[in-house]
């Protein structure tokens, strides 16, 4: 399944940010990556070039490939409301993005991967599709086989819920998706309007 594979401590730094979760490199060496290091004169960017490092910020973010990004783009655009809004809703409401926010993986990328094994059910049923989209009121879970997995136990306790629009219930190791969540309710850095401009040209 295609996925970014390349390095993840050189992204971070690009854009100043934990993309991929916590990175001690960020300590460390707080600027962009590059021969000459902090020192290096950097020029002012276009609005096309900042309108472009915002898209490719919020596909490393949510670890989605440009084809799937458009498309969630379009699919944002075609619905009521505000499509920047509705473009990190769509995002927010991806399964492997739902198994993070519950704390079943303790990154997106490990999420994805307890999805595509195929260790989550929605409703009961065996989903491993990382790109499904949950609805409402859908019951997320640990197949029952699974729920004495190591790497789903250690981070459950690590990583407890703090999404409202979700609810976990530790017992039965199931979430339910109780609402899209709004804007203000997403934590994600991500300028979404930069994101409208660009496809918009």
């Amino acid at each position: 399944m295609a996925r970014y594979r390349g390095p993840k401590s050189k992204i971070a730094r690009k854009f100043r940010e934990p993309i991929f979760g916590a990175d001690k490199v960020l300590e460390k060496k707080n600027y962009p990556p590059g021969q000459h290091g902090p020192s290096k004169r950097r020029g002012k960017q276009s609005e096309y070039a900042i309108q472009l490092a915002e898209k490719q910020k919020a596909k490393y973010t949510y670890g989605i490939l440009e084809k799937q990004f458009e498309n969630l783009f379009n699919r944002a655009s075609r619905t009521k409301g505000i499509t920047g809004e509705n473009l990190l809703k769509f995002c927010e409401s991806r399964l492997d993005n739902v198994v993070f926010r519950l704390g079943i993986a303790p990154t997106r990328s490990g999420a994805r991967q307890l999805v595509s094994h195929r260790h989550i059910t929605v409703n009961g049923k065996l989903v491993n599709i990382p790109s499904y989209i949950v609805n409402e009121g859908d019951v997320i879970g640990v197949r029952e086989k699974s729920k004495s997995l190591e790497a789903i136990t250690s981070s459950l306790s690590s990583h407890p819920v703090k999404s409202e629009w979700l609810d976990w219930d530790k017992q039965t190791m199931t979430g339910r998706f109780i609402k899209t969540p709004e804007r203000q309710q997403i934590p994600e850095n991500i300028k979404e309007q930069l994101i409208v401009e660009l496809y918009s040209k």
